[in-house]
């Protein structure tokens, strides 16, 4: 009963870590399979993110349903909320902080109400919200130009066929993207997980810091899709055909979506064959069993001695629980590089360790760090001890890349 209030935590907090590697290392994943559903982003990985629309001088991005501000350098929601001509303390409640926080350059504050569109008097190219490209008709585009008109104009008349000295300014089109809350435990990963984008790209969009730190109440918002000719979409497709079906670039694995085990040629079956054993089933950590065994030639040594209180599930526990009392030693679970330190909202400590092979091992809940950040660490080099709690256990992960493994399987 008491695990499961940690559930949320094991499955987010080292994810954001992650995150925070990936900027580091200047990669972007595709995160197809993690969410331990039916998610699938392929598509997101293969198409790019747009570029976030430019605000008008005064800040302000105005979508149909809702508008945000876009910092500026030293301000503070109380300057901004002065420009944009709302009151400061209204403007600091709805986004969760104070009106004498500081912003960050380029963050997204989200606005309670509407403020004056944009319009050239602000700065903007146009008047209005940007429109989705399919509401954007004759009748719009009129519109607009009435509204651009001289009060009073001189009839002129023209000879047929001579051109129009100038064409009214089309609205600014655009999808409008999800504007998203940020929650408890939630990380710049998870949520970019969520919504099948990748990590630089919400962070791009909302001027996040190099550890794509987020605050409780904090409003995103979520990338949307560059769009792309008809021939790049047929491209697109035949790169994510099935695998095994002769595309030049098959879909890239994950633990959801395996590529089938090679198969030989087809050949006549002998009796032999037929005969051949089936392979091991793979070793999976049982309930209750004890992790107090001696090392042996595993790939990775148990990371604290106690009993396994909850196995590895693919999208529910994205590794084990180890039941221990605080203040047992945690220990390396093999020789590596420490990548990140970090904790999260409740405080919980997390320990990231890069392996060769692109391995990493994470342990979350820990207290009493015997290492930093770059530190190189041995199989078996104590880093830190259990967290008290009730309960108190060491949640243990190992991951390939960005996809989360049995860790049993390194362990036996």
């Amino acid at each position: 009963m008491h695990n499961r209030r940690f559930t949320a935590s094991r499955l987010a907090l080292p994810l954001g870590v992650l995150a925070a590697l990936a900027a580091c290392d200047s990669l972007d994943y595709d995160m197809r399979g993690r969410m331990g559903g039916s998610v699938d982003t392929s598509a997101a990985a293969l198409q790019a993110a747009a570029n976030r629309p430019a605000p008008d001088n005064r800040g302000i991005i105005s979508y149909p349903n809702y508008q945000v501000a876009v910092a500026r350098r030293d301000d503070t929601v109380a300057t901004l909320a002065g420009r944009i001509g709302l009151p400061a303390g209204e403007l600091a409640r709805y986004n969760g902080m104070q009106p004498d926080d500081p912003l960050r350059e380029g963050v997204i504050i989200a606005l309670p109400g509407r403020v004056s569109e944009p319009s050239p008097a602000t700065g903007a190219a146009t008047t209005g919200p940007i429109q989705p490209p399919a509401q954007v008709d004759i009748a719009t585009l009129a519109g607009g130009a009435i509204d651009r008109a001289p009060a009073v104009q001189s009839q002129v008349i023209t000879p047929a066929g001579t051109p129009p000295a100038s064409t009214a300014a089309q609205p600014q089109t655009g999808v409008e993207p999800i504007r998203h809350k940020v929650t408890r435990g939630e990380t710049a990963f998870t949520i970019a997980r969520l919504y099948n984008v990748t990590p630089r790209a919400l962070a791009d969009w909302n001027a996040l810091d190099a550890n794509y730190t987020l605050r409780e109440g904090q409003y995103l918002l979520i990338p949307v899709a560059e769009p792309r000719s008809s021939s790049a979409s047929s491209n697109a497709a035949l790169a994510t055909t099935a695998p095994g079906t002769g595309s030049p670039t098959p879909q890239p694995p994950s633990a959801s979506q395996p590529l089938p085990q090679n198969e030989p040629a087809p050949a006549a079956q002998t009796a032999s064959a037929s005969t051949t054993p089936a392979a091991p089933a793979k070793p999976v950590a049982e309930i209750g069993q004890s992790t107090s065994k001696p090392a042996s030639a595993a790939a990775m040594a148990m990371p604290v001695q106690g009993s396994i209180v909850r196995e590895y599930a693919k999208g529910k526990n994205e590794g084990i629980d180890i039941a221990a009392p605080g203040g047992t030693p945690v220990q390396a679970a093999a020789a590596g590089t420490v990548a990140a330190i970090t904790r999260n909202t409740d405080n919980v400590q997390i320990v990231v360790i890069r392996h060769p092979d692109e391995l990493l091992s994470i342990y979350t809940h820990l207290d009493g760090l015997q290492v930093a950040k770059g530190d190189a660490v041995t199989r078996g080099q104590s880093i830190g001890s259990v967290r008290a709690g009730d309960p108190a256990f060491l949640h243990f992960e190992v991951r390939k890349g960005f996809d989360s493994v049995d860790p049993m399987t390194y362990l036996r």
